[in-house]
């Protein structure tokens, strides 16, 4: 993906940027001073605490609706966790308006000339699309590939390897056009350098609900039976796709279209063949919320 922040001139209006009356962002409910350049997203607002509880000084904190914010110090390096909720709506919401606070003059409702470039790292949990990929394992998405729409909304440009990539599973996967039509886009490579050089690494498929889109058959029947076993076997030259989650291709896709780097690390916490749960997840959730703090805060 490429950086396709749009040149503005003319103020956006009241309606399409809503800001609070102490200069926050409508949802997110938190401002310019209140975001550190390390931003950790999470889907849980109870993670939000268990972050800040890692860091030696927590200066800011606040909360609305599923949106929680703590910003603090681990190591002495500004850091911010925020919540972000379930899916890919609440991605583009949490990530517009993240960016909104750091590159908007809010006085006068224009971008900034000088922008900021984010690090948007999000910690989450997962269930391995793949046999060998144990639970409790931590996985990095190298790509996230989505099945939920919302960059097709944005006028955006990808890489020539995304779209090898996408055509090549679209193939794999005879797809359906009912469905929204795929979309993928690529990690940073900064941060997965810094932060996941030595983790597990795989393309994410983030689905557009938790039953249905991930292959889960209750009262109601499924489309497609072998989903996501077509799934598991799909594989371009090294990339093969390893789990799923709900919110990964839209974090790439907005973040990295507005010039972030962005990143989701996992906690594999269910294999979906093996039909394994983690025994304890909590304690791996923890385990790779420190270790993303040491490594994210390590020269």
């Amino acid at each position: 993906m490429k950086d396709c922040s749009i040149k503005r001139s003319l103020p956006v209006g009241e309606s399409e940027l809503i800001v609070n009356n102490d200069k926050t962002l409508y949802h997110i409910n938190i401002g310019e001073e209140h975001v550190a350049d390390h931003v950790i997203l999470v889907g849980d607002p109870g993670r939000v605490k268990t972050i800040s509880s890692y860091f030696e000084k927590v200066d800011f904190k606040s909360s609305n609706r599923e949106f929680v914010a703590h910003t603090g110090y681990f190591n002495g390096t500004r850091i911010t966790a925020l919540s972000t909720g379930i899916g890919t709506d609440n991605i583009d919401i949490v990530i517009n308006e993240l960016d909104a606070a750091v590159n908007f003059d809010l006085e006068n409702r224009i971008p900034k000339t000088d922008l900021k470039k984010l690090n948007l790292i999000r910690i989450g949990t997962s269930g391995s699309l793949q046999p060998d990929i144990a639970v409790d394992t931590y996985l990095a998405s190298s790509y996230g590939l989505g099945f939920d729409g919302v960059l097709h909304f944005y006028d955006v440009e990808y890489t020539k390897d995304e779209l090898e990539i996408l055509e090549a599973f679209k193939n794999h996967m005879h797809w359906n056009y009912e469905n929204a039509s795929p979309y993928l886009v690529k990690a940073s490579n900064y941060l997965i350098e810094k932060i996941a050089f030595d983790w597990q690494k795989g393309i994410t498929a983030t689905a557009n609900g938790f039953y249905g889109p991930q292959g889960r058959s209750l009262r109601l029947g499924l489309k497609d039976e072998k989903f996501n076993e077509k799934l598991s076997t799909f594989k371009f030259k090294s990339q093969n796709l390893t789990n799923y989650e709900m919110e990964t291709s839209a974090l790439y896709g907005i973040g990295s279209a507005l010039g972030h780097n962005t990143l989701t690390i996992c906690a594999i916490i269910a294999n979906r063949f093996n039909k394994t749960y983690s025994k304890d997840y909590k304690a791996t959730v923890n385990s790779l919320i420190e270790g993303v703090l040491n490594r994210l805060t390590t020269l």
